[in-house]
């Protein structure tokens, strides 16, 4: 499709093609190095502090860069961005791979590394997701993102994991070494975007805190763009609490056994790659409104099936189940924020959307735990699903505007 004067958009587009490669390449190294990073931190410290903290300044960028990050892409363009995200986690994961090989990847390095990589994902984000808009077109967002949402699910969560597992037994440092190859990789796709895809960047006349807070705020005073952010924040921190107790309920109270433990995110990913075609398709004819009303839903059975019944064969169609609701719910309200969201505000609103979501996963992960010790483990997991089916309740009047929006 061509719009009037303007670039070729679309997922036919080879800007389109070039950018979804890019995403293919880097969720595969980002796979990689999130099952790897934490693995060598156990690995070579055997102090559950250590891989703790790390754990801390892998997510703490999310919290603390993120909105300035968003409203510095907001003035920049998003294709240079993206491609100096790319580069530069491409050096550092492979200064990390050398000092890996040398035996000199101690704590203090660890957590750098973490935390660099980290902030630089928080541009690469925000960047991205305004390539994406900007190369698919207004409608063909959802097609788009659901692209995204499988390449990304199939990357980091199935074929990032298998390769590191693969490259970590013959030596740790190969798995640095791949991602930062996959980010070299990911960048030259990028910089293959003809430059004429995106539009020029507005350039900020206030401060930065004040176009961070103009980008809050404007979330803030959205109906239908609050609804849908505000459901991803409350969603996060109920599913940060199951998944912060589901691995000990399936095996204590299930009796799956802890090497079997995994293969239920690998049902997950299973289930969002199944939901992401359906949930484009569904939208279609019903409208995204009560397609991601009925996302919710799903994924609130889910949790409810994982509580509900003891056989460990429940656990992995639970899973399953809660996968299809994530993956509709994650094309759909992505899309939906993405077109709610002005062009020039694209990466605050973006970066504001993390760090609610990620700032909540703490919080649901602290609160199940001591509701888990004076209640019991299932209880956490059914709470979760009858909060979940309620919060799609009453968030229902809104979505259903965002057909009308």
């Amino acid at each position: 499709m061509v719009g009037l004067g303007g670039p070729e958009v679309g997922i036919r587009t080879p800007a389109f093609r070039f950018l979804l490669g890019a995403w293919t390449v880097s969720s595969v190294g980002d796979g990689v190095r999130a099952a790897a990073l934490p693995l060598f931190t156990a690995v070579s410290t055997r102090d559950p502090l250590a891989v703790s903290a790390v754990a801390v300044a892998t997510v703490l960028p999310w919290l603390l860069i993120a909105l300035p990050a968003g409203a510095m892409v907001d003035r920049w363009r998003s294709r240079n961005t993206l491609i100096s995200a790319h580069v530069f986690r491409c050096a550092v994961t492979l200064l990390l791979a050398g000092l890996v090989h040398t035996g000199d990847a101690g704590v203090p390095v660890l957590l750098g590394c973490a935390f660099l990589l980290s902030t630089a994902e928080t541009f690469a984000d925000s960047a991205g997701q305004t390539l994406l808009v900007s190369s698919a077109g207004p409608t063909d967002l959802e097609r788009a993102n659901g692209r995204f949402v499988s390449t990304e699910t199939a990357g980091v969560e199935i074929a990032g994991p298998l390769g590191a597992a693969a490259l970590f037994a013959w030596h740790p440092a190969l798995c640095f070494a791949a991602t930062a190859l996959a980010l070299g990789i990911a960048a030259s796709l990028v910089a293959a975007v003809p430059r004429r895809t995106e539009r020029a960047p507005q350039r900020g006349t206030g401060s930065l805190r004040a176009e961070v807070l103009d980008g809050v705020r404007f979330l803030v005073r959205n109906p239908p763009l609050r609804a849908v952010v505000g459901v991803v924040g409350l969603t996060a921190l109920l599913t940060s609490g199951v998944n912060a107790v589901a691995f000990l309920y399936a095996i204590e109270s299930l009796g799956l056994p802890a090497a079997s433990v995994p293969t239920l995110l690998v049902c997950t990913a299973i289930g969002t790659l199944s939901a992401v075609p359906a949930a484009s398709a569904l939208s279609q004819r019903l409208g995204n409104g009560a397609v991601m009303v009925g996302a919710l839903l799903v994924l609130a059975i889910g949790m409810a099936l994982l509580g509900a019944f003891d056989a460990p064969a429940a656990a992995w169609g639970a899973y399953f189940v809660m996968g299809l609701g994530a993956g509709a719910w994650n094309v759909l309200s992505a899309a939906n924020r993405q077109r709610l969201t002005p062009r020039p505000m694209m990466g605050r609103v973006t970066s504001a959307h993390r760090v609610l979501a990620w700032g909540l996963m703490p919080l649901g992960a602290g609160i199940a735990g001591p509701i888990a010790e004076t209640s019991s483990l299932r209880t956490v997991i059914l709470g979760a699903s009858v909060l979940t089916a309620a919060i799609a309740l009453a968030a229902t009047p809104r979505l259903l505007r965002l057909n009308r929006a």
